[in-house]
């Protein structure tokens, strides 16, 4: 059995930097940065990625502190694929190309998937090694955004403020 835990992060709900990571319990990490996004989209981006790393027949338990990530990913999406992707109340669902597309690694696995709510940052070691990498990777992301508008500054020289 593999063991993966997941973490999103954004730096400005919604809309913000947002960085998500996957940690293999016995194996590697990964973890990338999105220029403009939401907590949702962080967590259900790690589960996708977390997914479509851990390809066979070997069961997948996907350890997660976000409920939302966890019952897209099991619960509401059968419904929604039922409804044409559309909600109870008949709104169309959000983030609906992550949910498919988490919809669709699952189908293309050979092994079973499974997910496990854990509680965010009291402790669980795999589930704070992912939280810090994903918080890394919305920080890298917002630095590099912030690097051309520095560098074009420095380009246009002293404003007229700074002149005497």
């Amino acid at each position: 059995m593999i063991t993966v835990s997941t973490d999103g992060s954004c730096l400005r709900n919604p809309g913000g930097p947002s960085g998500w990571a996957w940690v293999n319990h016995h194996g590697p990490t990964a973890s990338g940065g999105i220029a403009a996004g939401t907590n949702q989209v962080a967590e259900l981006t790690a589960v996708l990625r977390a997914i479509e790393a851990h390809p066979g027949d070997e069961p997948l338990v996907i350890e997660s502190d976000s409920q939302y990530a966890i019952k897209c990913a099991s619960e509401w999406v059968v419904g929604w694929k039922r409804k044409g992707w559309r909600t109870a109340s008949g709104s169309p669902v959000q983030n609906l190309a992550l949910v498919q597309g988490i919809e669709r690694a699952i189908t293309a696995r050979s092994g079973p998937v499974r997910f496990v709510w854990v509680r965010g940052h009291v402790g669980n070691y795999y589930n704070e090694q992912a939280d810090l990498l994903a918080g890394a990777a919305a920080r890298d992301v917002s630095r590099e955004a912030a690097m051309p508008a520095m560098a074009a500054a420095e380009l246009a020289g002293p404003t007229s403020d700074t002149l005497f």
